[in-house]
């Protein structure tokens, strides 16, 4: 049986460590910087109202963010393996045995998909070719884009790693360019493409808090849509196997993408005001990035060069998200907890995890194809951020545990404990607050009447299946057949090892 300390000892791919530092920070870059910032502002702004709480929650956001942060750098350097929060989460909390794992492995396989970067990618596409927006067209650009993604990372390891840092650059260069745009029109106060001048007097203190909502219900979805648009700083933790000097690299690559993305975020939203009249900007839906760089450029440029750089930056999402969980399904498949785990752990015949690869891609191409027309992205961005709260609120309270319980740990990196309660209390207040909406509210969505309460349950339905699905797998049908489940190492063909379960029949 492997050794459960066998979880601290770094672990090198098979197919190498390829990853370098500025690989390491493209891929947090990319992966937080996703289509977020080019789509969220406008839907935020509707819903709190006004200028100044937009702007506050972009920053708590950045904040809070770096709670969870320290939490996420601490677990990686004293467990510097691929995986993420499986390997935080299993090592953490071994008994009831095996409930854990599988809780990770039933969010990983069922709610682990990558549509939303997807959708605006063919939305960005459609409108900057001014083609007619049909729902098949862009449903059918979505997921042209997640198949080119899945074969070039499943069949072009190192090919892949190269787009994915020239695209990490492109949206960097877009942000902070959108950003000194806001600038420019402030300096220069060209006017926009409907004759008005730029909309400084916005920010005079008598007009930032006008019409701001402050209801715990409205203000918590919107710090939803925010998290999102900060997710993927622990990004790096899901690959750390293919990361060189992993603990080192660790330790400076996270903060400094945070602080870069909270600068550029904060630029990019005071240039949307700026440039677009709020009334328009809380109308703009998903294109409010498309309808700033008419207004600046015009119909030409703005509408068609620029439009086209968003869509590739949500590509480059795509593409680090994809990398990334498709080697947390192959670290499940290694353990055991997938059907025909030997063929989905095995980096054979391309280097590569192609069978992880395929796991992400099919409830991905599910959540494109299915879902009705409509305001299909808010409800997929809810059901993708709300699930995140239940592990990022164990794998805090489990850090704590660590602290007490296992003291001998080493801990190259160690929390501040105030950092480590505000993100539990955080976590609690953003799990409890859909059930306290404000009076007569039905959310963001129209395409549903009833997906608010459908998108919660959703995650406690898929944590209701996990626990049963344990109790029955490894408690029920051993207890029944009378036999117990042990571990046993396996290496395939390829150097990659797994974990079989095998049946032991007890006496």
């Amino acid at each position: 049986m492997r050794s459960i300390e066998h979880d601290v000892l770094p672990e090198a791919a098979t197919y190498g460590r390829n990853l370098s530092w500025g690989s390491a920070y493209i891929l947090i870059i990319s992966r937080v910087i996703g289509s977020g910032i080019f789509a969220t502002p406008g839907s935020i702004a509707k819903s709190v109202g006004s200028v100044g709480l937009t702007l506050l929650l972009w920053a708590v956001g950045a904040a809070i963010s770096a709670c969870g942060l320290v939490v996420s750098l601490e677990y990686g350097c004293m467990l510097p393996r691929s995986g993420g929060e499986k390997v935080y989460l299993e090592f953490t909390y071994r008994h009831p045995r095996y409930l854990a794992s599988t809780l990770v492995a039933v969010q990983a396989v069922l709610l682990g998909f990558t549509a939303s970067n997807c959708i605006i990618f063919g939305e960005y596409i459609i409108f900057a070719l001014d083609a007619e927006p049909t729902e098949f067209t862009q449903k059918a650009l979505a997921v042209g884009l997640l198949t080119f993604i899945t074969i070039v990372h499943g069949c072009f390891l190192k090919t892949g790693i190269l787009i994915q840092n020239a695209l990490g650059w492109v949206k960097i260069v877009l942000c902070a360019f959108m950003g000194l745009t806001g600038l420019y029109v402030v300096i220069f106060r060209p006017r926009n493409g409907s004759g008005s001048p730029a909309n400084v007097d916005i920010f005079h203190w008598d007009k930032l808090w006008k019409d701001s909502n402050w209801s715990w219900g409205i203000v918590s979805t919107a710090l939803f849509k925010v998290f999102y648009s900060y997710a993927g700083l622990n990004n790096v933790n899901n690959v750390l196997n293919e990361v060189k000097h992993p603990v080192r690299t660790l330790k400076t690559v996270a903060p400094a993408a945070l602080l870069t993305v909270c600068c550029l975020y904060l630029l990019v939203n005071v240039a949307y005001f700026i440039v677009v009249p709020i009334d328009e900007l809380k109308e703009s839906g998903e294109l409010i990035a498309a309808l700033f760089f008419e207004k600046v450029f015009g119909a030409g440029f703005g509408k068609t060069v620029l439009p086209l750089a968003i869509a590739i930056s949500a590509a480059g999402n795509v593409m680090v998200v994809t990398y990334a969980l498709a080697r947390v399904n192959q670290e499940i498949a290694r353990q055991g907890f997938l059907p025909y785990s030997r063929i989905l752990a095995s980096s054979y015949p391309f280097g590569a995890p192609l069978g992880g690869l395929i796991v992400h891609y099919i409830p991905s191409l599910l959540v494109i194809t299915l879902p009705p027309p409509g305001d299909v992205y808010t409800f997929i961005l809810d059901v993708e951020g709300y699930p995140g709260q239940f592990f990022a609120l164990a794998s805090s309270i489990g850090l704590l545990l660590l602290r007490y319980k296992r003291r001998d740990l080493k801990r190259p990196f160690k929390a501040w404990l105030p950092a480590v309660f505000l993100r539990i209390i955080l976590c609690l207040a953003l799990i409890a607050a859909p059930f306290f909406p404000p009076k007569g509210w039905r959310g963001d969505v129209d395409f549903f009447y009833a997906t608010y309460a459908i998108k919660h349950w959703l995650t406690f339905s898929s944590i209701i299946f996990g626990v049963l699905y344990w109790y029955i797998w490894t408690v029920a049908i051993p207890r029944w057949r009378r036999y117990t489940l042990e571990e046993e190492v396996e290496v395939l063909s390829d150097g990659t090892s797994i974990t079989k379960l095998v049946h032991v029949t007890l006496p």
